[in-house]
């Protein structure tokens, strides 16, 4: 049974980007991050920006990620990474088909933008740490930008093309697609919301705003708001909302032919079935803050930039909160002490990239054999 207190999909991956990026493995928090802390706390255009309101609550998170940032750790971290998000392309496209919506996924590539070489150079650390998993990675020209994207703006002279990854172009509508292929084949679908977990008879017992339920095994996946749900267990899942935006113009998905990367400005450009998508920047203020107008008119300024094309074009404003460890890795697995209790949790930015691997490992772990 899936338990869901809302659509499925309507969360943060109704407004993802799209991106299947098994190559992501660099974290969040990279050496150098501490030097950034200032202009999270000042600059209001930082693509990591935290609330100065919110910052005596993020504290002990902020805390554990910038002491993940040291650089033995980040190699961990990426080699985590890489075990959870190794093969995400291939699975995709092999669920795409299977569920029947291979028309979603766009199999064409991500590139990343930046003004000059000395500015890709910055990002060496991230490349080479990818590079070292082997990822086939590309560092293109400007005519080679043009041979891809011609449509893109001439100060943008210098590139890495990555040719192996996707973009799933409608993550509302691939979930759906999941969620019917689920129910077809005998699942069920309860919308509740989970109020409290315990542990009974050998058994686990769901307190729901309905009736109670009674299951053998249960995994909590319940994004940002999986720390409220195990707090009832004295559990202290450490983890923080990545509040993320997006901007979508209807009708000018043809802009471009893949995802393509501001890696300068941090964001995110996304061809979806219905219209251009830009996405991305960190903002940390915890769930119940109302979501910032500035924050997208950011992205609405840097796609109006890129594409003068956009003029007159209303952009659609969407925020979601994607949740995240301070070390960037997923929670998946069994829940420490708590038998029958398992946790897919924490997937930050990259949770539609290791959406099926997390739960082949869970279905491994549960079903053994």
């Amino acid at each position: 049974m899936l338990i869901d207190r809302g659509e499925p999909g309507r969360g943060c991956s109704y407004g993802n980007l799209g991106a299947i990026s098994e190559s992501s493995i660099a974290p969040l928090a990279m050496p150098g991050i501490l030097a950034t802390l200032p202009s999270m706390l000042t600059d209001r255009d930082s693509p990591l920006s935290l609330s100065p309101r919110y910052l005596p609550r993020a504290l002990p998170w902020l805390w554990r990620f910038l002491s993940s940032a040291r650089p033995e750790t980040v190699k961990a971290n990426a080699d985590k990474l890489h075990g959870l998000f190794q093969g995400a392309c291939a699975a995709h496209a092999a669920l795409a088909q299977e569920i029947g919506v291979p028309h979603l996924l766009l199999q064409n590539g991500h590139l990343f933008l930046y003004p000059d070489d000395a500015a890709r150079a910055k990002d060496h650390a991230t490349w080479t740490l990818r590079a070292s998993h082997g990822q086939r990675l590309e560092n293109l020209d400007r005519a080679g930008i043009e041979h891809l994207e011609p449509g893109l703006p001439a100060r943008y002279r210098s590139a890495v093309y990555i040719p192996d990854h996707a973009t799933i172009l409608d993550p509302y509508r691939y979930v759906q697609a999941v969620v019917r292929a689920f129910l077809a084949r005998g699942g069920e679908l309860l919308r509740a919301e989970v109020r409290n977990v315990s542990p009974s008879g050998g058994r686990w017992s769901l307190l729901t705003d309905g009736k109670p339920l009674q299951c053998d095994e249960a995994v909590i996946a319940a994004g940002a708001w999986a720390p409220g749900v195990l707090r009832t267990l004295g559990m202290k899942l450490r983890l923080e909302s990545q509040r993320g935006y997006h901007v979508q113009f209807p009708g000018r998905s043809s802009l471009i032919s893949r995802t393509v990367v501001l890696a300068d400005k941090k964001v995110f450009l996304a061809p979806m079935v219905d219209g251009l998508r830009i996405g991305g920047t960190v903002e940390i203020a915890g769930l119940e803050a109302l979501p910032s107008p500035h924050r997208a008119a950011i992205l609405e300024r840097l796609a109006r930039e890129v594409f003068p094309d956009l003029a007159g074009v209303e952009g659609h404003h969407w925020m979601g909160h994607r949740p995240c460890m301070p070390d960037s890795v997923p929670v998946v697995g069994a829940a420490p002490g708590h038998a029958g209790l398992w946790l897919a949790v924490g997937h930050g930015h990259l949770g539609l990239t290791a959406s099926v691997n997390t739960a082949r490992r869970l279905a491994d772990a549960l079903m053994p054999g």
